[in-house]
């Protein structure tokens, strides 16, 4: 019986060192405040900073917007283990509040289904010239 609990707990040790193996995604922050910014002063762009804090190799493979005012740009090469890249999100700038979710879809063994939202917030403003 004591040989069969210390297999035990040896095969769940086990398990549970697998199961940390590969490739880890973390980001500096995952929400972007834009704060109030000016259309016409603001380009609109901001970067999501990563790490790979993994022991594999990390593939973006898909960076989607929830609609096309919003254009996220993503690593084309792996990013190795320790390794930091970014993805640039790019605002068309439109007035009014901005509420946009970017999804990152990679091979990150430390997020659900390798997906991480992203997202960026803010209001854009028209400042109109006195004369």
């Amino acid at each position: 019986m004591k040989n069969l609990l210390i297999l035990l707990v040896v095969v769940l040790f086990n398990v549970n060192s697998f199961a940390q193996d590969g490739p880890k995604i973390e980001f500096k922050e995952e929400t972007i405040n834009y704060g109030e910014v000016v259309k016409g002063v603001d380009d609109g762009i901001r970067v999501f900073e990563f790490t790979n804090t993994g022991n594999a190799p990390l593939v973006i493979k898909n960076v989607t917007s929830t609609c096309g005012c919003t254009i996220p740009t993503k690593p084309s090469e792996a990013i190795l283990p320790g390794k930091s890249d970014k993805i640039t999100v790019k605002y068309n700038m439109n007035p009014g509040p901005i509420s946009k979710t970017i999804t990152v879809e990679s091979n990150a063994v430390n997020k659900p289904n390798g997906v991480v939202p992203l997202r960026i917030k803010g209001t854009v403003i028209v400042v109109k010239d006195k004369k």
